[in-house]
């Protein structure tokens, strides 16, 4: 039994799953800080199916890329809920989380979903077929309308920063998808997590110690913080 939350992006969800069949499931784009939502979540889905904390065998997370914000808010929340119980943590990348529903039946296109990183980028991976084609990375949308030029595929368009995405890209083989499946998804979550654990050889490495968010850059913060630091060195 699987308790996974999303809180990377401007959505938040969790599921509770069996194995990857999806038992309940709750969602809110709200615009409300997942700090507040996250909790009273989780405890309607356990009152909704009857289940309870003691039912979960297994803790699940989007790791990032995603909000600064909202990464750290889910690790914050899985690593308070798996402490002490010694139970599997396993972190999935946003991004294929994204991506994962289009896994079968889109041969041949380019799924590429988007997360608006601020500061004229996108947090973005490239799948194709079924398989990841480049890693997470930030990327620019001149730069990733170059990548998709030269691919020449049909692009199937996902993620929070779809809409910024469309209007910045002009690359001409672009499909948005269905409006429920922009956001990521706990459940799609729990499913990588579900497979991720059961094709790890140690499987002693899925401790909540081990849990790591994923940033791919600086916070805005740490960006202040270090101009501070070089500014004050060149007045010495």
């Amino acid at each position: 039994m699987i308790l996974s939350i999303d809180t990377s992006s401007k959505s938040a969800s969790c599921a509770l799953t069996d194995g990857c069949d999806v038992v309940a499931e709750s969602f809110c784009n709200a615009g409300i800080t997942h700090s507040a939502t996250m909790m009273p979540m989780i405890e309607d889905i356990f009152k909704c199916c009857g289940k309870s904390m003691a039912d979960v065998t297994m803790f699940a997370a989007t790791a990032g890329p995603g909000s600064f914000t909202g990464v750290r808010i889910g690790a914050s929340i899985l690593l308070g809920l798996a402490f002490g119980k010694g139970l599997p943590c396993v972190g999935v990348s946003t991004l294929e989380v994204l991506a994962n529903p289009f896994r079968q039946g889109f041969d041949g296109a380019v799924i590429c979903p988007v997360l608006d990183a601020r500061r004229g980028q996108f947090y973005n991976a490239l799948f194709k077929d079924g398989q990841r084609i480049t890693p997470d990375r930030a990327i620019s949308a001149q730069e990733l309308d170059t990548e998709l030029s030269a691919l020449g595929a049909p692009v199937i368009l996902c993620g929070d920063g779809y809409r910024l995405a469309s209007s910045l890209l002009t690359y001409d083989k672009i499909t948005a998808v269905p409006q429920r499946l922009v956001y990521p998804s706990a459940a799609e979550a729990a499913r990588l997590a579900y497979d991720k654990y059961n094709a790890a050889q140690d499987k002693s490495v899925f401790t909540d110690l081990n849990f790591k968010p994923v940033y791919l850059r600086p916070s805005q913060a740490e960006r202040v913080l270090k101009n501070k630091a070089e500014n004050d060195k060149e007045n010495i």
